[in-house]
């Protein structure tokens, strides 16, 4: 193994998965040596990702995903190397159980899991299915069993008999503590060991309303490993309401979690859960802990996620956005042959493209990009005309320009000659 600073990494697996490690390309990465020099060392373990799209994503408001389109999104996580889809919640609707029956046969690389509540009932219809593997959720706040109208003793003893008959009938489970950032935290010990008693191969911290910093989430996760020992994978589920989402995903997993789940492009309930190719990615570019994830895909992921749910992103989105490697600014411009002078890692590590656009900001060196781009020519004496030209287009539509409005301006400029 070398640094994470190095040229490849060779880490060990996370629990519970098989799947060799994809190593990141260090030459298509330019953020220096700080990182380094202030982190390390860091945990080399492969932190294993698990998605939920299908399931907390589609809480986003106005979203509502067929169970073909949920294959399809299922292909493209697999392609893109995530290693676990959490395929539906059962219970909720038939349309939930013909999407995990179709994700199931589609005989993906990634493992396939299910949802339920602490409710024999859910349990029943995942063993139904034929689901090997599920999270298997309990609130664990006095707020939430308050909510509820149920006693820390009553919940305890739903979660031993949920998780114990999952067991029984062949299934992996994750323990979902829910609303756990907000718990007691003498109580949440007590419901992640009572489900591990039970049976529970994997428990999950959860921080529902997105309220942890990544100090806390660092120390909640510490917390529950240490009592649970090395033995029992722990997760972290985090929503993204303080915006805090992805740097606490990233502290949990120096604090020990092997895990986190998220969604593509950040979908779910109120401000959303965490970003799971912002995570990859800043693990894998920042911290140097790998994952499995194919980041040249995750683009083309994010934009068929796009495409289904209905929901745009902000072009200036980290990772996805597809203003991240577009430059209008003159005097960005300059340096557009030198990516790394300008940018923190190469479009190529996620399989985006370069290009230069026109409006009120450009300079002439954007000029002299673009008619290279598109094989025009014009004197360097006719370009100061050219570029104030742009300008003034660019001020009055209040947009970049068009290739083809550009070429416009070109022949009216050179017109004049």
């Amino acid at each position: 193994m070398v640094s994470a600073w190095g040229a490849k990494i060779t880490a060990p697996v996370s629990p519970g998965c098989d799947s060799p490690t994809v190593t990141i390309d260090r030459a298509k990465v330019w953020t220096g040596d700080l990182n380094a020099k202030a982190l390390e060392p860091q945990p080399r373990i492969t932190v294993g990702l698990y998605d939920t799209t299908l399931r907390d994503g589609e809480q986003t408001v106005g979203v509502v995903l067929s169970p073909e389109q949920k294959l399809e999104i299922a292909r493209a996580l697999d392609a893109a190397g995530i290693d676990r889809i959490e395929a539906g919640f059962p219970r909720v609707s038939s349309e939930d159980t013909r999407a995990i029956e179709l994700i199931l046969e589609a005989g993906l690389e990634a493992q396939i899991w299910g949802f339920s509540r602490a409710v024999r009932a859910d349990v029943e219809a995942l063993v139904e299915l034929g689901l090997t593997a599920s999270v298997i959720e309990s609130p664990v706040s006095d707020g939430k069993l308050a909510a509820l109208g149920v006693s820390r003793e009553t919940m305890v003893e739903r979660i031993r008999s949920a998780v114990a008959f999952a067991v029984e009938h062949g299934v992996r489970v994750a323990f979902f503590g829910v609303d756990s950032t907000r718990g007691d935290l003498e109580f949440v010990r007590r419901a992640y060991e009572a489900a591990v008693e039970a049976g529970a191969a994997e428990v999950v911290v959860v921080d529902t309303l997105g309220i942890a910093t990544p100090e806390a989430a660092a120390y909640l996760v510490g917390e529950v490993v240490d009592r649970l020992g090395p033995k029992v994978p722990v997760h972290w589920h985090g929503h993204n309401d303080f915006g805090l989402a992805t740097a606490a995903a990233v502290s949990a997993v120096q604090a020990g979690a092997s895990w986190v789940q998220g969604t593509v492009n950040g979908m779910g309930e109120r401000g959303g859960n965490a970003d799971l190719v912002e995570v990859a990615l800043a693990l894998e570019a920042l911290y140097g802990i790998p994952t499995r994830l194919r980041l040249e895909r995750v683009r083309e992921l994010s934009a068929r996620v796009q495409e289904f749910a209905g929901t745009p992103l902000a072009p200036w989105k980290a990772v996805t956005g597809d203003n991240l490697f577009t430059r209008e600014s003159g005097a960005v411009a300059a340096q557009f042959h030198d990516p790394s002078a300008i940018e923190p890692y190469s479009s190529e590590l996620v399989g985006a493209d370069r290009r230069i656009v026109l409006g009120k900001k450009s300079g002439l060196d954007s000029i002299r990009i673009k008619l290279a781009e598109l094989g025009l020519e014009l004197p360097d004496q006719q370009l100061p005309a050219l570029l104030e030209a742009v300008k003034r287009a660019g001020t009055r539509k209040r947009r970049v320009l068009t290739d083809g409005e550009f070429r416009r301006l070109v022949g009216r400029v050179a017109g004049t000659a």
